[in-house]
């Protein structure tokens, strides 16, 4: 046994689940479970839609490695769950968690410290949808408040069509938001022990990038180098840096960032790490998502470093 495995012990590596996104989530657990066993770290895979608590006892793993997708697995549930067992876990706490999961919620926040995120709305059945339409610019998102992977989204510009949107968006989650619809460059950075890597454009045939363009598609580009400017990476990698860190986000996490080329302001940006101000000459939607599984062997290497406990 290496030394690695020995200061780390057994790992249960959490994976499956019962969420919208189960298929996403058994991918991304084999792909960790054959990383640790290239490492030689002891390992055990539990798929937690099977009596998660009697798996737990039988296994007792030293730590649990969160290779969950969606609701039960990101949103701070299975975060609450392993404190009160206290057992060490990877990834951000259950309040950062269940901030990342939510983007209504982590909107306001963003909007309340000063990052720029395109506007929004919260809908329900007493929703004006033409008011919405024309409040949010004529082409807008709609979107479930607590789900992952694009799922549930919908692309909208007609009153009618935004109903049904909604309709839609609540079969995945009781709440349901509208947002402005930004058509820029996309970008994705992930975030390792505190440092923020480099960020990958992302292009794609489809309408937007979508569950299929996600994890299906031969033709979604990943383009790292960026193409970016040196300064203007750097200035990126800042405002992702600053976004995690506002939801007390640990260990690792993903921020994509969508720009609008429909909008020449300049936005400032506070960087409160050295008390200036970052210029962006396009507004910027920023959306926080936990750990993907495209990070996920990469990590492993170093994932010691990155548990909660």
């Amino acid at each position: 046994m290496n030394d690695l495995a020995r200061r780390i012990g057994r790992v249960g590596v959490l994976y499956g689940g019962v969420s919208s996104e189960r298929e996403i989530s058994l991918a991304s657990g084999y792909a960790v479970g054959e990383a640790l066993q290239r490492l030689s770290i002891e390992n055990t895979m539990i798929d937690v839609a099977d009596n998660l608590l009697t798996q737990l006892e039988l296994v007792k793993p030293n730590i649990a490695f969160i290779a969950l997708h969606g609701s039960g697995g990101e949103d701070g549930t299975i975060q609450g769950l392993l404190e009160y067992l206290r057992m060490p876990y990877t990834g951000s706490g259950v309040v950062a968690s269940a901030l990342a999961m939510d983007k209504f919620r982590c909107k306001l926040m963003w909007r309340g410290s000063g990052l720029p995120t395109a506007d929004f709305l919260r809908l329900d059945a007493e929703s004006d949808w033409l008011a919405t339409l024309e409040i949010l610019g004529g082409e807008i998102i709609v979107k479930p408040c607590r789900e992952g992977s694009s799922i549930g989204m919908t692309i909208v510009q007609d009153p009618q069509d935004l109903r049904d949107a909604w309709r839609h968006a609540k079969e995945f989650d009781k709440e349901v938001m509208a947002e402005r619809r930004l058509t820029g460059d996309e970008y994705t950075v992930a975030i390792l022990d505190g440092k923020a890597l480099p960020a990958i454009r992302i292009s794609t045939d489809s309408e937007f990038y979508d569950f299929n363009a996600k994890y299906h598609s031969n033709q979604t580009r990943y383009h790292c180098p960026s193409g970016l400017s040196k300064n203007r990476e750097c200035e990126l990698l800042d405002l992702c840096m600053e976004a995690f860190n506002s939801l007390d986000c640990r260990g690792w996490g993903r921020v994509d960032v969508m720009t609008d080329e429909n909008i020449n302001e300049i936005l400032r940006i506070s960087v409160a790490r050295d008390i200036k101000d970052v210029q962006w000459k396009k507004n910027i939607n920023i959306r926080l998502w936990k750990h993907r599984e495209q990070i996920s062997i990469e990590i492993s290497r170093v994932w010691c470093k990155c548990k909660h406990i």
